[in-house]
């Protein structure tokens, strides 16, 4: 059977769909329901602290394998495979009666995630023109914001029923998996004949891969505390109804959809000087919302400082990424989200016994403390190469760009748009 041909539009389209499922509701969605499963469950915050770790554990150890994973399987069932992690992570939550079988499911859940981005990469690699890369990425990144906004309705309008909600969720990933049978072709990542072969790895530049992973690293710490806790805080500090968390949420998902834009610039302008903006920010949400938790309005615009602060820092560490690893398709993605899951793994817990020790208030200002200290760091971020070699003539610039360099004849020029019937055969050999 063959898969059916999306356009370009289309595969963007349907790949933001998959990635709102298996980021936005498999991942994200959880803090948003934390204050309803600690009352449910009778959970304490380091408890919830480890738990919400587990999906970044399995985050990384998936991230680490799916690179050949989706070689071997290839897009489709790689992709179906991960919906399948995804629709009984989901499921195994909305009935867990204690905390084991809850880290159990946000741990399949995970696992969901963190196979679901490289399989829709090799999809996109056999099914979208080369010109198109860049824009299609943005559209399908934009995806995990979409998620955390779908989530939202579930806990204004089933204030208490987050059984229901995670059940719904796993609906939709079962959905997912089905589109992802019918619509992604069967074959693997496609590289051009004229490629030329990647650097060996005594020749990357380590020193930079070394810096973009630390201040990944220390965003993903840093973040964990209002991705995980703040729906907590402003129920237990500020008084807020369970039910009016999803506001929060909803700031967050709506100012993450121009994370993108803000990223895409950032690498046309000053990269370091943007992380500093971007981190900055990011600590200051956290704070504002520590400082002002009983106050809606300022506890959803720091929501909104925080989705667009978040969302912009992952996408320009994704270009960064790219750029450092020419010829690696796979890898380049990989090492900086692995870095912020990671970080996140790690500052989880490490909140969580903050809170127990010094409450809300104060575990958040540590935080946002941290993050600020690191934003003063970054002129050390890593910059465009080019910026140092005054010889080169001035690099292109964005997400685009950033996927042109990838693919290099053996003259080190980006490979041009393939020709019609190149173009045409990846989607002539996809299906069983």
């Amino acid at each position: 059977m063959r898969a059916p041909t999306l356009s370009s539009t289309q595969f963007a389209i349907f790949g933001a769909m998959l990635i709102a499922i298996s980021y936005g509701l498999a991942r994200f969605a959880f803090g948003l329901f934390v204050p309803q499963m600690r009352t449910a469950l009778d959970l304490s915050p380091y408890v919830i602290g480890i738990i919400g770790a587990l999906p970044l554990i399995s985050f990384l150890l998936a991230t680490a394998v799916a690179p050949l994973a989706t070689d071997y399987l290839g897009a489709r069932n790689a992709a179906v495979l991960s919906g399948a992690f995804g629709v009984g992570g989901l499921g195994l939550i909305s009935q867990a009666p204690n905390a084991l079988l809850l880290g159990a499911g946000v741990f399949a859940c995970g696992i969901c995630t963190g196979l679901m981005m490289p399989a829709l990469t090799a999809a996109m690699q056999a099914m979208v023109k080369r010109s198109m890369h860049g824009r299609v990425s943005s559209v399908m990144n934009a995806g995990t914001s979409i998620g955390v906004i779908v989530a939202v309705p579930t806990v204004l309008f089933m204030v208490g029923a987050w059984r229901i909600a995670y059940l719904s969720f796993a609906v939709c990933a079962a959905i997912g998996v089905m589109g992802a049978w019918l619509f992604l072709p069967s074959v693997s990542r496609i590289v051009p004949a004229n490629a030329a072969p990647p650097a060996p790895f005594k020749e990357l530049p380590w020193s930079r891969l070394c810096r973009l992973s630390l201040f990944a690293f220390v965003m993903g710490f840093v973040s964990s505390a209002y991705w995980i806790f703040a729906p907590d805080l402003a129920v237990n500090l500020g008084n807020l109804a369970p039910g009016d968390t999803g506001w929060l949420w909803l700031a967050v998902g709506i100012a993450g959809l121009g994370g993108a834009v803000v990223a895409d610039l950032a690498d046309r302008n000053n990269p370091p000087i943007t992380h500093a903006l971007m981190l900055m920010m990011l600590a200051a949400s956290l704070s504002l919302l520590a400082a002002s938790p009983s106050q809606p309005l300022l506890a959803a615009f720091s929501a909104l400082v925080f989705g667009l602060a978040y969302m912009s820092l992952t996408g320009l560490y994704l270009m960064t990424g790219i750029r450092l690893l020419p010829g690696r398709l796979s890898a380049g993605p990989v090492l900086p989200f692995m870095a912020v899951s990671l970080g996140q793994a790690t500052g989880s817990p490490a909140v969580g016994g903050l809170v127990n020790l010094f409450g809300y208030a104060d575990a958040f200002s540590m935080f946002a403390a941290l993050g600020i200290l690191v934003a003063i760091l970054s002129p050390f971020y890593p910059g465009h190469i080019e910026q140092y070699e005054e010889e080169e003539p001035e690099e292109a610039t964005g997400l685009q760009a950033a996927y042109d360099n990838q693919l290099q004849n053996d003259e080190g020029e980006p490979l041009e748009e393939p020709a019609e019937d190149e173009a045409e055969k990846p989607a002539a050999s996809s299906g069983p």
